[in-house]
């Protein structure tokens, strides 16, 4: 193998997860993100040659991630196709698991009911962390779209979380 190709492999054993758990909460299964994950790799292992900035590689991932996830939902059989299946990742140890699960599966069903283009705006923004203009470069659209996506997706997760009595705090500013 090539120098090129010992980099982009040992970027993919790093990074395979935390892309495959940001796929998850973008679409709500673990079958469709191993899918989604796959797809993005493909796309960084096609252009691994022009990419420059090593730093940035993580916001280049989301990027194609996100894309990758809007591009998908636009296809008609997506729409038709809804898994019922639940995996709970239980994540780091917790004082009572079985608060944690059930605060993560509330969180998960109420992010699926999120239009795709907020869900997508959430996972950015809060989830990897993207700043408002990188979300907007990600997405395709203005950074005022990507406020008012954020400002309506909170309100939306706080009415669908205060249904089962969990609080969000106001992380939108």
């Amino acid at each position: 193998m090539s120098a090129e190709q010992d980099q982009f492999a040992a970027y993919f054993a790093a990074r395979r997860d935390a892309v495959r758990r940001t796929a998850y909460l973008l679409c709500g299964d673990w079958h469709f993100a191993d899918d989604l994950t796959q797809m993005a790799f493909v796309r960084v292992a096609a252009g691994w040659r022009r990419v420059r900035e090593r730093g940035a590689l993580d916001a280049y991932v989301h990027t194609i991630l996100i894309r990758t996830f809007l591009a998908e939902q636009r296809r008609w059989f997506r729409r038709r196709e809804r898994s019922t299946a639940e995996v709970v990742d239980a994540g780091p140890a917790d004082a009572n698991p079985a608060d944690a699960i059930s605060r993560r599966l509330a969180v998960a069903a109420a992010l699926r009911r999120l239009p795709d283009g907020q869900r997508a705006v959430i996972v950015a923004r809060f989830y990897a962390d993207l700043d408002v203009a990188a979300t907007a470069e990600a997405l395709g659209c203005s950074p005022g779209t990507v406020k008012s996506q954020t400002a309506r997706a909170v309100r939306a997760l706080r009415e669908h979380l205060t249904d089962v009595d969990l609080e969000v705090s106001d992380a939108s500013a």
